[in-house]
């Protein structure tokens, strides 16, 4: 059978960029998917919406590559350093160039590692209770910016005094990928923040402080010449924009779902094993990350031909929703029967290189915020950021029950 092309297809247009769409993508999802199995338009391109096509057509890395110059264009972020890093940084890079650049990191994001940093992750999360608990009331969102970027500055050996001077910088930095053309300059002048704090972070170490983080290691590699010193900030950058972002909004997603879950919440106070069910199921029905590829070939599959140059969007953070691979797939479910992966995390060889310390982050913290947020309700409804780049609630002001010393551990 002969493939047809992808623009003589009649499609659903999903108004990704609406604030309509970002709170519930759920009724177009569906209305694009009965018009087409896997595919509906945006104004950015085609956007896959089946599992299968995500989790395949991103598994292509010989046909697809990461936008990095085509999202410079579309912000018109030429000549500055936005622009600079959004098409040099590890995640455009391919072939060795990317591997010399994931190799020097790495090691530092393994599961084993990760398992090392647990005890930081608890005591960062409980030390941020003992402040943020007592008050009753507060934004959530807000209240976890504080803590997985807390955890990456332990693992870089920053000084986390000094993280509210950059805060707003990452918030900033988190949504430029969202491809909002009219935040180009305050996005380029939150980058120019966290390149002189992470110029600074250098420049205090120095080459011989010893101390055996992860920024000694990359301080060792630029000093090998294994990484030059404009990679070696970008590095930094990047590491710390994602850090802070991504797990602040899964941990941000986990509570607006839990507060419609009160059962499932008190479990995950009693037994913190059942919390990696709890992560991970909302992983599957809702994440932060949306991503796109360029298409370097034609790409054809299922009959479709996709051309050469064509930017796809990946909805990842809603990918979980299909209803051919997923049983009711709108219900919390921890105990879901069906194991199949998320695919919150990406395909390929872009797969987020800080899956397993995001999961681990949220883990520790949903079971320790569980036993000392005692029923937690919104007392305004969330806010949410864009739909495509890094998705997730932007403000949810929530009200509870606090618990004000911490009840011993469950046997």
């Amino acid at each position: 059978m002969t493939a047809q092309r992808i623009d003589d297809l009649d499609l659903v247009h999903l108004p990704i960029e609406t604030p309509e769409f970002a709170a519930d993508p759920t009724p177009w999802l569906e209305k694009a998917r009965a018009r087409h199995p896997w595919l509906a338009t945006s104004s950015i391109g085609p956007v896959l919406t089946s599992y299968r096509a995500i989790d395949e057509i991103m598994r292509m890395d010989d046909a697809l590559k990461m936008p990095g110059g085509e999202i410079v264009a579309i912000m018109g972020a030429e000549g500055t350093g936005w622009g600079d890093f959004a098409q040099e940084m590890m995640l455009v890079r391919e072939g060795q160039d990317h591997q010399r650049l994931r190799g020097s990191v790495s090691g530092a994001f393994g599961p084993n590692n990760v398992k090392r940093m647990r005890p930081v992750m608890i005591e960062t999360i409980s030390a941020l209770l003992d402040e943020w608990a007592p008050k009753g009331a507060f934004d959530f969102a807000e209240f976890a910016a504080n803590f997985p970027v807390r955890v990456m500055f332990a693992l870089i050996g920053g000084d986390v005094s000094k993280l509210p001077a950059i805060i707003s910088s990452l918030e900033v930095q988190g949504t430029s990928f969202n491809m909002i053309v009219e935040d180009m300059p305050k996005i380029e002048e939150a980058y120019q923040v966290l390149w002189r704090f992470v110029d600074d972070l250098i420049g205090e170490r120095g080459p011989d402080a010893g101390k055996g983080d992860l920024l000694d290691d990359l301080i060792a590699a630029n000093t090998r010449g294994e990484l030059t010193d404009k990679e070696l900030r970008q590095m930094l950058v990047f590491l710390f924009g994602a850090g802070y972002d991504t797990s602040k909004n899964l941990l941000t997603l986990l509570m607006n779902t839990m507060i419609d879950h009160p059962d499932i919440w008190r479990h995950c106070a009693q037994d913190k094993e059942y919390c990696r069910l709890v992560v991970r199921e909302q992983l599957r029905l809702t994440s932060p990350s949306n991503t796109y590829r360029v298409t370097t070939r034609d790409v054809t599959w299922e009959g479709v031909t996709i051309p050469a140059g064509t930017m796809l969007l990946f909805p990842l953070g809603i990918s979980g929703r299909d209803p051919t691979l997923f049983a009711d797939p709108l219900r919390f479910m921890p105990e879901r029967p069906d194991r199949t992966a998320p695919l919150a995390f990406g395909r390929g060889m872009h797969i987020c290189l800080g899956q397993f310390l995001a999961q681990a982050n949220v883990e520790e913290a949903t079971h320790l915020i569980a036993r000392r947020l005692k029923n937690p309700r919104h007392t305004v409804p969330a806010q949410w950021r864009s739909f495509a780049g890094v998705w997730g609630i932007k403000s949810l002001p929530i009200a509870f029950d606090p618990t004000p010393t911490h009840a011993p551990e469950p046997a």
